[in-house]
């Protein structure tokens, strides 16, 4: 890698492949929201662990971003649980 080389995402700086990279910023765009959502609705994590089916320690790893620990599924289904309505875009690269 050369040290003037850009990238939309740090996502696609750090993952070794375009699917990694997609993978990832999916996942922090929903980490995101759910924990603005968590913090505007001024929930405990107990209070969300409860309404989202986790353990509390659950809701400590999303509060504190540890990303490698869940999947896109596990965030939809926090999202959905929290009332939240998730849209995709598909669009093709230029």
């Amino acid at each position: 890698m050369s040290d003037d080389q850009r990238f939309v995402s740090v996502w696609d700086a750090i993952e070794d492949t375009p699917e990694e990279s997609e993978n990832m910023k999916l996942r922090s765009v929903l980490m995101t929201a759910l924990k603005n959502h968590l913090a505007r609705a001024d929930m405990s994590q107990a209070q969300a662990a409860k309404l989202f089916g986790v353990t509390q320690p659950r809701i400590s790893d999303l509060m504190r971003g540890k990303i490698s620990l869940f999947g896109l599924d596990a965030l939809v289904n926090m999202a959905t649980s929290a009332g939240l309505h998730i849209e995709l875009r598909i669009l093709e690269e230029a």
